[in-house]
């Protein structure tokens, strides 16, 4: 049977790594420390629980304890020497994946594709660190992974057609579909997205209104489903001024320039719903 690594126990590490093993796959999770791949253990667990409140695009009518069964944690690189693909979610910092991919580019094993769930970062930057540039192919997921049915797949300038089928297969049997979009950073969604969420936080700094009153007006004025700064939230407002941070230093464009606001409360630990207090509490 397939086996696939995931890197990063966090909360889109869990979600895929959930989302596979619920499609019937093995799964390695990858994590630094066993304090953080119990604390994803537990997550995980209750996710299956209630996984049929929030929906999931590989759903699946197992019991919990079998899904669980395929999924196996662990804090070395050297138990990804025989998986098929891996699925990196460390935080979206560029001297973290650094040293990630040069650690597991001599483990993995000649043919493993590497699968970048970055939301900002160069794929075709990451692999230039590799001797599988063809191999490295950025997918960004959404959360929570296992609801969301379709993935932004990033084509790095060296990836090959082969690889893009491949990951395209895979997603499949997750029961997801892609949108292959070409590699700039921030690619599509989040090039546009985050621009939303900073300019939403300005809002809010400047004394426009109230979080609540600019979200209001993206669902009853606009029909999203989550205003600007709730899915900040969501996110993580961390990973929010990590991803705008990498926009203003690779495009060198004010508009990128990150919130004082945002930088204030993520300095504070208001880190969102992961901290249990950002722009709302939890």
């Amino acid at each position: 049977m397939m086996k696939i690594g995931v890197i990063g126990a966090g909360v889109m590490g869990c979600g895929v790594a959930q989302s596979l093993a619920q499609s019937g796959l093995q799964v390695v999770l990858i994590d630094i420390t066993e304090v953080r791949l119990d604390q994803a253990k537990a997550v995980i667990k209750n996710n299956l629980r209630f996984r049929t409140f929030f929906g999931s695009s590989s759903g699946s009518s197992e019991d919990s304890e079998v899904i669980m069964d395929r999924i196996r944690f662990s804090t070395t690189y050297h138990s990804l020497h025989d998986v098929s693909f891996v699925i990196e979610n460390a935080t979206e910092s560029w001297e973290v994946k650094e040293s990630i991919y040069k650690e597991i580019d001599p483990i993995c094993n000649d043919a493993c594709i590497f699968m970048v769930n970055t939301s900002c970062i160069s794929i075709t930057k990451i692999g230039a660190l590799t001797n599988r540039a063809d191999k490295v192919i950025g997918t960004h997921f959404m959360n929570p992974v296992p609801a969301k049915k379709t993935v932004e797949v990033i084509r790095g300038y060296h990836t090959s057609n082969e690889c893009i089928a491949s990951v395209e297969d895979l997603m499949g049997q997750m029961g997801k579909d892609i949108i292959l979009v070409n590699d700039y950073p921030g690619f599509v969604s989040n090039r546009i997205s985050h621009l939303f969420m900073n300019e939403a936080a300005f809002v809010v700094q400047d004394q426009v209104a109230s979080p609540q009153e600019v979200d209001d007006i993206f669902k009853k004025c606009y029909g999203h489903t989550m205003g600007p700064l709730e899915t900040a939230d969501l996110i993580g407002l961390d990973t929010v001024v990590h991803s705008l941070n990498v926009l203003y230093e690779s495009y060198q464009d004010s508009k990128f320039r990150c919130c004082p606001l945002l930088k204030k409360m993520v300095e504070a630990g208001l880190h969102g719903r992961k901290s249990g207090q950002g722009f709302y509490s939890y």
